[in-house]
């Protein structure tokens, strides 16, 4: 049930982070004035930043999360890499893409951009990583039931005995 619940999330979560950086960079590059270095537009730049620093703690919390299923950030991955792959193979089809997506407007120029300059590899190789810990591929039942700060039940905290019961070992 956990990974198909991480299935479903990893599923939603890949239009959130592509149209959530795409139109956080668009809103970025177009609230500033490189010329002249400075923000031309202060509102649009600090609500691209927000939506830019989303994006970004969704990802963070994806990659670091032990609770979750590894599909949360295998999906995403994979959907980011293939599409990055395929832009290698042929930007001209990969690129015509957005188009096909709606909504359209500067939304599909920053898709573009992003693929385009391999931020979408790199996002996606980022969300690669935790699915290689076979920690996050175990339930919490496995994960907790051979750690090895646990005593068995019934043995009691071991620290007020002078000795150790015959067959245990002291962690010194």
């Amino acid at each position: 049930m956990r990974h198909a619940l991480g299935f479903l999330l990893g599923l939603l979560l890949v239009p959130a982070l592509l149209y959530g950086a795409a139109w956080g960079f668009v809103q970025a590059t177009s609230s500033y004035d490189p010329l002249a270095r400075e923000i031309t537009d202060t509102a649009r730049a600090y609500g691209s930043f927000a939506v830019l620093a989303a994006a970004g703690l969704v990802a963070g919390v994806i990659i670091v999360a032990r609770w979750a299923s590894p599909l949360v950030s295998l999906v995403p991955a994979l959907a980011l890499l293939g599409l990055s792959g395929y832009f290698l193979f042929d930007p001209a089809a990969a690129l015509a893409l957005p188009a096909r997506v709606p909504p359209g407007g500067d939304l599909d120029d920053g898709l573009r951009t992003l693929l385009g300059t391999g931020l979408f590899a790199l996002l996606g190789f980022a969300l690669l990583v935790p699915t290689w810990a076979p920690r996050r591929w175990a339930s919490a039942r496995e994960d907790g039931a051979d750690a090895p700060w646990r005593e068995p039940a019934g043995a009691g905290s071991g620290r007020h005995r002078a000795h150790p019961a015959a067959g245990e070992t002291t962690p010194w």
